[in-house]
């Protein structure tokens, strides 16, 4: 959920944003500021996208055979963003939208490709191979979308009436909300900021989203006693309800503790990196100087046993707030920490929470003991053998 913490090698994509520029020049951009807040009772505009979702898997669970998520949530979550960042998903895609979805998943790819690849790790070797030059046009297709999007924005409001709608809209889409925001001297994001946002935007809620969600859907499915617990949880919310509201999200606590475990065990993104502006002195005498890029190994970090008794057993209840108070707030880190921490958490919770629950409404989840996935962690957590679970439609309203 943080691109050049995650390697040092995406800068071609995200250029200077607040999480590859320092601390103190990230601070200028004030893009959590929002002209307009949505209202608590308004339904998330990712909805759609997920009904897509749950369509697709309603003909798969038909078959009677388990089949993988993964691919599936990962095309859900890349239709999300390009509604929630550009107010459009795949309904209508023009062809340079196309290619923008094809360019982004591009992206992953080669920087995992070069993050495994030792040779690659020199800019000039790695700009001279096929790899490089194409990673560089994928670059090129994205930075153009976004610019393109954004001019048109702009364009569009100069018009005062357009300007009224856009505020007045029940859902603001993230462009609209980093056009209106402003630092703390008053000062509105340059274009190369407005696309430097937008971009780590976009790498951080897709792949990382969907790791964290394919990982959710395997624990509930692992653990049908605390799939139950969750689905009930929801119910009570809910009532009569089929559709989720944005204040119902708080509501779902025994939910949020579940989706925290399950990242404590499988973090969607397993390691991150950092570059040291200034030497570190560690208690024990020994140094880093400044420059050196660090590894923060958040899969280890996570089954510390000094911190997490019985670090592999599955317990939500670690995350009640009595078991949280006296904890280190870093000793669990699966958005990072500090002032580059996960710029999208918050969306990225919520986005997962009502994923997660509209398909409880409608599945139940089981494992398939025969496709164990194997953990592989690169950029983000995935399973080398996929993420197989059967699936059974419920009735509405029954639970069966």
């Amino acid at each position: 959920m943080w691109p050049c913490s995650l390697s040092p090698h995406t800068s071609c994509w995200m250029e200077a944003t607040p999480e590859t520029r320092g601390a103190d020049e990230g601070g200028r951009t004030g893009c959590g500021s929002s002209p307009h807040a949505p209202s608590p009772a308004a339904p998330p505009p990712i909805l759609p996208s997920i009904s897509g979702l749950q369509d697709k898997w309603e003909e798969k669970a038909l078959k009677n055979k388990s089949f993988d998520i993964f691919s599936d949530v990962g095309h859900m979550a890349l239709d999300s963003l390009m509604k929630c960042t550009f107010g459009k998903g795949n309904i209508g895609l023009s062809h340079s939208d196309n290619r923008y979805y094809l360019a982004v998943s591009d992206l992953t790819l080669l920087m995992q490709q070069r993050i495994d690849s030792f040779q690659y790790h020199n800019d000039f070797i790695y700009w001279l191979t096929p790899h490089g030059r194409r990673f560089l046009r994928a670059c090129q297709v994205a930075h153009d979308h976004t610019d393109q999007v954004i001019r048109e924005r702009k364009a569009a409001l100069q018009d005062e009436k357009e300007w009224k709608k856009i505020q007045n809209r029940r859902h603001l889409d993230f462009l609209d909300i980093l056009l209106g925001a402003r630092d703390e001297d008053g000062i509105k994001l340059s274009d190369a900021d407005l696309r430097a946002e937008v971009d780590t935007f976009m790498f951080e809620g897709h792949d990382t989203t969907t790791s964290g969600i394919s990982w959710i859907l395997y624990c509930m499915a692992r653990y049908p006693d605390h799939q139950h617990r969750c689905r009930e949880e929801i119910r009570e919310i809910l009532g009569d309800r089929d559709s989720i509201q944005w204040d119902d999200l708080g509501k779902m606590t025994y939910l949020t503790m579940f989706m925290k475990e399950t990242f404590r065990l499988y973090p969607p993104v397993p390691q991150v990196y950092r570059q040291l502006s200034k030497p570190v002195n560690f208690v024990d005498g020994r140094s880093l100087p400044a420059g050196s890029l660090i590894s923060l190994h958040i899969y280890a970090l996570h089954r510390n046993s000094t911190v997490w008794p019985d670090p592999e057993v599955f317990d939500p209840l670690r995350f009640s707030p009595e078991n949280i108070a006296g904890r280190h707030p870093f000793a669990f880190i699966p958005f990072s920490a500090g002032p580059r921490n996960c710029i999208g958490q918050q969306f990225a919770m919520n986005e997962m929470k009502v994923v997660t629950a509209l398909c409880l409404l409608r599945f139940e989840f089981a494992l398939d003991p025969s496709k164990v996935p194997i953990k592989l962690p690169q950029l983000v957590l995935r399973s080398k053998n996929g993420i197989y679970l059967h699936l059974k439609p419920l009735r509405p309203g029954s639970g069966k």
